[in-house]
């Protein structure tokens, strides 16, 4: 049976967290539009008590969203929720995502409130947040660090205060893929009303495991992920959101799962928010990386020459990309190397390559990649005729 999984996009609140980042108004904005035009279903807009920039962003976003939904965070206090219900009175699809921290450490050293002071908070400010807001998310911060039966106990708090969602925090990317599935068939079993309400999850990588994580979600109840385009974010950063994309439509068979995000706006979403933050994607970047539909070494290259498939289980097209790309160096082929002086209009026989390669091979040894001005150098020093 195929579900449907929501995408939740929060690079314009989480994402602005990394370090540096600071976007303009109308940076969320062109921002916003291009996640709509992604396939995003919910954007979280930002935190309109932050600062005035931080309201302006979300209320005007909140107007201009017309098919995705506009989410604002609050803490679990009145100010925070005005403040949301402030920026987002005149959007048609705003929606509040309220949180407090529930795990021991955050109890007992920054909120300083016993568990029962924390359940009521989570009662009263849920059923504030519902006032105004047919939909409100709740999340328990650090919900991966929260002792189980007292996680379970606030969720179902919040749910009968009204919560339509409930996000699972892993705030400091804690738990892993095998940990977070327990946690998730824990709560199947000992929250009743558990297929009542949309579960969430919001994974941080800072132990890498960020995109596994959400993607271990999804086989045991969750059907909305949370996270940020190139996984920018606090510290190590958030959920991937375009690798769980493409690993959803890659392993459609594993996961059994769709939604709505159209993987040829990929490369174009990923590449404005890195102009956007002024942070290059890196080249190993899965799914966007300019290294991940590169071929050098020879092996790969030969197969890849005979069909993509050997070495691409995703293909550059599918996320906007034009084309792989089979960059020339001392790990590639004679068969790579023909096929690139063919395609710059050189007719090579075996024969020819002989001779070819070995010369080449002299080159490549001593230079990181090998140009089409070395090709040409190196096929006058052959003697092969073009």
């Amino acid at each position: 049976m195929t579900k449907k999984i929501q995408f939740f996009d929060t690079t314009l609140r989480d994402g602005e967290q990394t370090i540096g980042v600071n976007f303009s108004i109308k940076d969320k904005i062109e921002l916003a539009h291009q996640f709509e035009n992604w396939g995003v279903d919910v954007i979280e807009a930002g935190f309109p008590v932050a600062s005035k920039n931080d309201f302006e962003a979300v209320e005007t976003i909140g107007k201009e969203i017309r098919r995705t939904n506009v989410v604002g965070l609050a803490r679990c206090v009145k100010k925070d929720i005005d403040a949301v219900t402030a920026a987002l009175k005149d959007a048609p699809t705003g929606q509040i995502h309220v949180f407090i921290a529930t795990s021991p450490i955050h109890r007992e050293a920054k909120l300083h409130m016993t568990q029962e002071e924390v359940i009521e908070a989570i009662h009263h400010f849920v059923s504030y947040a519902k006032k105004s807001f047919a939909n409100v998310e709740f999340s328990p911060e650090d919900a991966t660090r929260t002792e189980w039966d007292f996680l379970v106990k606030a969720i179902r708090t919040a749910i009968h205060a009204g919560a339509t969602v409930i996000n699972i925090p892993d705030t400091t990317g804690y738990t892993n893929p095998h940990e977070f599935a327990a946690l998730f068939d824990y709560m199947r079993a000992n929250i009743p009303e558990f297929d009542d309400v949309i579960f969430s999850v919001h994974c941080h990588n800072d132990l890498g495991m960020a995109t596994a994580n959400a993607l271990a979600s999804i086989q045991h109840g969750a059907t909305r992920i949370e996270g940020t385009i190139n996984g920018i974010g606090e510290r190590a950063g958030n959920t991937a959101l375009e690798e769980v994309a493409a690993a959803m439509h890659v392993r459609k068979d594993y996961y059994k799962a769709e939604n709505n995000i159209d993987l040829k706006q990929t490369f174009k979403t990923a590449t404005m928010v890195s102009e956007k933050t002024k942070m290059p994607i890196p080249s190993n970047k899965a799914v966007t990386g300019s290294n991940a539909y590169s071929h050098e070494s020879g092996i790969h290259q030969d197969g890849f020459l005979k069909n993509h498939a050997t070495y691409e289980i995703l293909t550059p097209q599918t996320v906007g990309i034009d084309h792989a790309s089979i960059p020339l160096g001392k790990l590639s082929g004679s068969h790579a190397v023909a096929v690139k002086l063919s395609d710059m209009g050189y007719q090579v026989s075996k024969e020819d390559m002989r001779r070819i390669f070995p010369i080449f091979k002299s080159v490549a040894d001593n230079q990181q990649l090998v140009s089409d001005e070395d090709l040409i150098k190196i096929m006058q020093k052959s003697k092969v005729a073009q």
